[in-house]
Formats: C-alpha cells, sequence, structure tokens
C-alpha cells in the first residue's frame, strides 16, 4: 500500500493551481476504467496526496468521479464528459483512461499512471521531454515478466510448463506475452 501511496500521491501533487484563475476552487477529474468498490485503494491514495500537497475537498478542490465499470467503450464519453465540466486536470487510473483523456482535450493536463511504456502507448513523445498536455507514472511492469520467470525458476527449479493469465483488453497485453516469452527462452523453460 505505501508504493501505492506514493504513486497516486505523487500524481495528485502533479497538479498545481491549473486554471485557478478560471474558478474559485479547481475541480479535478479523476477517470478510472473500474469501479469505484474496485478503485478504493486508489482513491484513498489520491485523496491523501491531495491532502498532502495542502488541498482539502470541497475546500479548495473539487473532484469529479467518472467510472467505466470495466466497459472501455464508455471512456470517451466520460473523458469528453470531464472536459465539458472544465476540469483543471484529468487523473486517468489505466491507460485505456489515459488514451481516453488524451483523446478528449490537447488543453486540459491528463496524469496517468500505466504499467506500459508511455512513449510505445502514445501517451507521450518520449520519457525527458513528454510534451503535449500528458504526463505520468509508468512501472513498466509489464515488461517485468522475464524477470517473474527468473524468479519463479530460481524458487522452483523444476518447472515445465507455466501458464500465463493476461487480459486480451489491456493495452500492456503484447508487452506483457512478449516479455514473458523472451525470458522463457533465456530460461530454457519451454521448447520451441
Amino acid at each position: 500500500m505505501k508504493r501505492r501511496e506514493v504513486i497516486f500521491g505523487s500524481a495528485a501533487v502533479a497538479w498545481p493551481m491549473v486554471g485557478r484563475a478560471q474558478q474559485s476552487i479547481p475541480m479535478i477529474g479523476f477517470l478510472s476504467a473500474r469501479s469505484p468498490k474496485d478503485s478504493a485503494s486508489a482513491i484513498a491514495a489520491f485523496q491523501k496526496g491531495l491532502g498532502e500537497a495542502g488541498y482539502a475537498e470541497g475546500r479548495n478542490v473539487t473532484t469529479e468521479y467518472r467510472w467505466a465499470e470495466g466497459q472501455f467503450d464508455r471512456l470517451p464519453g466520460l473523458a469528453d464528459d470531464l472536459v465539458r465540466r472544465q476540469v483543471a486536470a484529468i487523473a486517468a487510473f489505466s491507460p485505456p483512461a489515459a488514451q481516453a483523456a488524451i483523446r478528449a482535450t490537447s488543453i486540459v493536463p491528463v496524469v496517468f499512471t500505466t504499467a506500459s511504456d508511455p512513449v510505445k502507448e502514445g501517451f507521450v513523445a518520449s520519457l525527458n521531454r513528454p510534451g503535449g498536455n500528458a504526463t505520468g507514472v509508468t512501472f513498466f511492469s509489464g515488461l517485468m515478466g522475464a524477470k517473474r520467470l527468473e524468479l519463479l525458476r530460481t524458487l522452483v527449479s523444476k518447472v515445465d510448463v507455466v501458464g500465463v493469465l493476461l487480459n486480451p483488453e489491456s493495452a500492456t497485453t503484447d508487452d506483457q506475452l512478449n516479455s514473458v516469452q523472451d525470458g522463457a527462452r533465456s530460461e530454457s523453460i519451454f521448447k520451441n
């Protein structure tokens, strides 16, 4: 939980007072592909990060939450709604949410979290100079499959077959699968 708090909190701190001149209390859009129940820890970390940056809900910031409830096709409409509501920034908590928010606006700042390569996903121009209106945090965990297999091989030396469960709708699926396959070849777990 500590790592999540740091990451989500740092995303919250990334919003200085964007749009303060336009409205007395800035409104932040929170866009998620998940449900409120599934996002409870992300919400808590987000609110904690806002608090650590000196923001308190209702006092000097408001948050508009939008939930796709696992229905990714709803994200573009939800992102458009946040832009129409003139939010000061959008926090996008998944690659599909980030894609929807970035497509919805070239003006409103978008802060995203992703496990994939944000350059490859088209979120930013480069890691050093993101350009545009999007910035965020990447865990590159989609590229950790080879390392996970190496650890598995160390813990359980007689592995003949390894199953991998992936979400075919996820933007990180190809990276995850390629990383696992590369690791399998280097660890000689699978015979090609």
